[in-house]
């Protein structure tokens, strides 16, 4: 089913729409889901919780791509339970991912109070379209999705070791990018 039929199904209050999202996008946030959190179980309750978030938020929320509201849901969850779970010392499977990013990222407490999130995520997206498309996916796939260097490397065709000096690389050119806009880290 195509996804404008299914958001008017969210519209009409009608629970096939849940069915649906589930038959189309299932595997697809459950794979999300457990690259952040490592376990099945876990990641199913982020996949339940993100259908009951989208019947709640459609409407008013019409989303142009259910793929992505999707995804963005169940990401959102995933990390809150991920913190949740961090803070009670249950797991370390983002710990990788946020300690790579954090070097060039800057943290909530050294962004000049009038620095929006929207004006740093418009300086990551700018920078982003400056890289080629097979080099942003790789970005993309490894900091959004949480595809590991390992699996990244064997689908490119290189070593882990190529693929971890590219991803650092690439961090680096996000850092400098981040800078030279006042961003600092």
């Amino acid at each position: 089913m195509e996804d404008s039929k299914i958001v008017e199904l969210y519209l009409k209050r009608d629970e096939t729409a849940i069915s649906e999202s589930s038959g189309k996008y299932g595997r697809f946030l459950t794979f999300l889901s457990k690259n952040i959190l490592t376990l099945k179980e876990d990641a199913e309750e982020c996949v339940n919780d993100t259908y009951l978030t989208a019947w709640n938020k459609i409407p008013p929320i019409i989303p142009e791509s259910l793929k992505a509201f999707l995804g963005r849901i169940v990401r959102d969850l995933s990390i809150s339970k991920y913190r949740a779970n961090h803070a009670a010392k249950r797991y370390s499977g983002m710990d990788l991912l946020l300690s790579e990013l954090e070097e060039c990222l800057p943290s909530s407490d050294t962004v000049d109070r009038e620095l929006e999130r929207t004006e740093l995520a418009r300086v990551i997206n700018n920078w982003l379209l400056t890289l080629s498309p097979d080099t942003r996916s790789l970005f993309v796939r490894r900091y959004w999705y949480g595809d590991s260097v390992k699996l990244l490397a064997f689908e490119n065709g290189c070593s882990q070791n190529t693929m971890a000096q590219r991803m650092f690389n690439l961090r680096k050119a996000l850092k400098e990018t981040l800078e030279k806009e006042d961003i600092h880290v």
